[in-house]
């Protein structure tokens, strides 16, 4: 898809991402950290490149199983950050998580909403999940702008939900059906202006 920023697309996280990676992973800390779940050890020793290796390899395993797809955000070709579709059940649930994060200095171009509409429609269209949920921190207007435009709707208020940036904290549960609207998530941008084929 082509927007304002450039042509954005998604694909498989390959291990020669490892540079691109660290880079923004590591520049980006400030921007990032009060959003991300908490890991062992520091940000820095996570977010080296010499991580990646297992990072990708964890991801890419558990894509092969079926329970995650894990994939790059590319703008014009060039790496700038991540949206993973993870817990992916069949069976009568047929639902999955979504996630995210851009590099800083790309945030409120309509990147992250236009990576975000083209994973709905993957996992709607190509996986056949009928829903996908995301959770956001109440102080993410930032992440819950994107959501919504995307079309996912407010489902409800999880208390001290995840252990983010040091303490447990309170998360907003969003969702979106493949049958809540007649089309894709990229028509949807198109038609409102903001993305073209």
């Amino acid at each position: 898809m082509t927007i304002a920023a450039g042509e954005v697309r998604l694909r498989p996280v390959r291990l020669r991402d490892a540079t691109s990676w660290s880079k923004y992973r590591l520049q980006d800390e400030d921007y990032l950290r009060p959003w991300e779940p908490s890991g062992p050890g520091t940000w820095e020793g996570r977010h080296r490149a010499s991580s990646w290796p297992s990072v990708c390899m964890n991801l890419r395993n558990a894509g092969r199983k079926g329970m995650m797809l894990p994939f790059a955000i590319e703008l014009d070709g060039q790496f700038c950050g991540q949206l993973t579709v993870g817990n992916m059940v069949r069976g009568p649930l047929c639902s999955a998580w979504i996630g995210y994060w851009i590099a800083k200095d790309l945030a409120g171009k309509g990147i992250a909403t236009t990576a975000l509409a083209l994973g709905v429609d993957h996992c709607f269209r190509a996986v056949g999940l009928h829903r996908l949920e995301a959770t956001v921190r109440p102080e993410n207007e930032a992440s819950q702008s994107v959501l919504r435009r995307v079309g996912f709707r407010d489902e409800g208020f999880l208390r001290r939900y995840l252990h983010v940036d040091g303490d447990w904290r309170d998360h907003k549960l969003v969702a979106i059906l493949t049958d809540d609207y007649p089309d894709t998530a990229i028509s949807r941008l198109v038609r409102q202006g903001r993305a073209k084929w």
